[in-house]
């Protein structure tokens, strides 16, 4: 008789993904390098967050620099253009949001509905080849093509119409951005989608089609709803970024013409703390972003793991 039973007592069971599971260890020293590389690039900088109550001065450092408490946030928000800066982000962020979620999926569905199979496929390689160029080279094309002697606008006097000049007004700034971005990114993004279409089962269809439902009453009756839970997911994860507005596109194609309408939370600390060295405002900036980040972060994931059932722990 064993000892448990000896004792009245039920033996202890081991968790089979323990840390201290011998079986397991393999994996675990699998993901030491990049825990370890975690820590020192993203975890040990964070100590740098103290700036953002201190009056910085470089030659001092962290430990001799003055603490001034919350005297940089109270600078920050006394600031004629702080509302702007986040009113800017909001608005890139969440017209983002919006189209990438409609488009692509509007796509998806569009690429599903096509019966030549060489022809998807050449479709599907063309809009997805933007994602793979970066910014820095795009901005240089887009200068050349929309400066005011660039093809768009040779093209637009030959019908008559004024040059515009594109990224150098603040009417039409933030349409190109919004619509640049998402002509770059919404090939690839309807990736998750048209995997989720596939996932439908097509006797689904088969049976509508035997019923008499229209193209369009198959996609409204069976191809949405099967993507439902996808398109919540994608929906509640990206509340996560309301304030990542794309710092690498604006960066490179906003200049000072635009501030009004283009100049965004993370181009105007790059400014403060690498052009002007003013590390404690741009410090105190970046961590209202991340702390109201983070905030949506927790709330999207309660959100997806409450409609989608997405779950990470």
């Amino acid at each position: 008789m064993s000892q448990a039973i000896k004792t009245g007592t039920k033996p202890k069971s081991r968790s089979r993904y323990s840390i201290l599971d011998p079986t397991q260890r393999t994996y675990h020293l699998m993901l030491l390098p990049g825990i370890i590389l975690l820590l020192i690039f993203s975890y040990t900088p964070m100590v740098g967050i103290v700036m953002a109550f201190q009056k910085f001065i470089p030659a001092k450092g962290i430990f001799g620099s003055k603490w001034v408490g919350l005297k940089n946030f109270k600078y920050i928000f006394s600031l004629p253009n702080t509302w702007t800066l986040f009113g800017n982000t909001l608005y890139f962020a969440i017209a983002n949001i919006i189209l990438d979620l409609v488009v692509p999926l509007v796509f998806a569905i569009l690429l599903n509905e096509m019966r030549h199979a060489r022809m998807k496929k050449a479709i599907q390689t063309f809009v997805y080849l933007p994602n793979f160029l970066s910014w820095v080279l795009l901005a240089e094309i887009f200068r050349q093509m929309f400066a005011l002697s660039g093809p768009v606008n040779v093209f637009l006097s030959n019908l008559g119409i004024e040059p515009i000049y594109f990224l150098g007004s603040n009417e039409t700034f933030r349409p190109f951005i919004v619509i640049s971005n998402c002509w770059k990114g919404f090939g690839y993004s309807s990736i998750i989608y048209t995997a989720s279409v596939l996932n439908i089962d097509p006797g689904l269809y088969e049976a509508a089609h035997i019923d008499g439902a229209t193209r369009f009453q198959r996609i409204w009756n069976i191809t949405l709803p099967g993507m439902a839970s996808v398109i919540i997911l994608r929906l509640t994860l990206s509340l996560g970024s309301v304030l990542n507005a794309n710092f690498d596109q604006i960066f490179n194609l906003y200049n000072t013409l635009v501030y009004d309408t283009g100049d965004i939370i993370d181009t105007y600390v790059y400014r403060m703390g690498i052009q002007q060295a003013q590390f404690s405002i741009s410090t105190a900036v970046g961590l209202i972003k991340s702390v109201i980040s983070s905030t949506l972060i927790i709330a999207s994931y309660g959100l997806a793991g409450k409609f989608a059932g997405y779950r990470i722990f």
